[in-house]
């Protein structure tokens, strides 16, 4: 099949696209989509669109896990109804309907007995955990002795490249001899992309 050169792509009639077998119009979708011609892109995705066949199926594989957009940690409690303290070293807060929300790292889950737990904060002794002693891991502490009171709270999972805004989870929080933890079932694996 010919393809006509970027210079003449935007030529291209509706009767010509339409006389394409259903492969090479998807060839020529994906053509005009890298070249960014939208206009014949638009043309050629009406005319799959009308073919019985003319997108390819979607296949969902069951055994592939779930979808889900990541967004930045500032944008992920401002989605779930939570003001931060700091921009740059607040991991919780709390909504307006008093639920103390908190990041936690999704790599940094473990896995026992079918339920995931998560260590929220502990001391840091012997400077094994410096970062409980910065206003960060204060802050921490506060909203873990709140949500211990509570019995709960809610959770966002912190990937490489951002926050899954969409997923809260809901946890317990319980005190393991000076230690904060939080429990859940387990969390889903999880396929994630960026945002734009």
């Amino acid at each position: 099949m010919h393809i006509a050169s970027r210079g003449r792509v935007s030529k291209w009639s509706k009767e010509q696209i339409d006389k394409l077998s259903t492969p090479e119009l998807r060839a020529l979708l994906a053509n005009a989509e890298r070249l960014k011609e939208s206009e014949v892109a638009a043309l050629c995705n009406e005319l799959l669109d009308a073919r019985p066949r003319g997108h390819p199926p979607v296949r969902r594989n069951k055994g592939l896990p779930e979808v889900r957009k990541l967004v930045t940690r500032g944008r992920a409690f401002e989605k779930n109804g939570v003001s931060l303290r700091n921009r740059v070293w607040s991991l919780g807060g709390i909504r307006a309907d008093g639920a103390v929300v908190l990041l936690v790292r999704a790599d940094e889950v473990q896995q026992a007995d079918g339920v995931h737990s998560y260590l929220l904060w502990g001391p840091n002794a012997g400077d094994s955990r410096a970062w409980s002693d910065t206003p960060g891991g204060k802050e921490r502490l506060g909203h873990c002795r709140i949500a211990l009171e509570r019995g709960a709270a809610k959770g966002l999972a912190l990937y490489d490249k951002g926050v899954a805004a969409d997923t809260v989870l809901d946890f317990r929080v319980e005190k393991r001899g000076e230690e904060y933890w939080a429990t859940c079932s387990p969390i889903q694996r999880t396929t994630v992309v960026t945002h734009k």
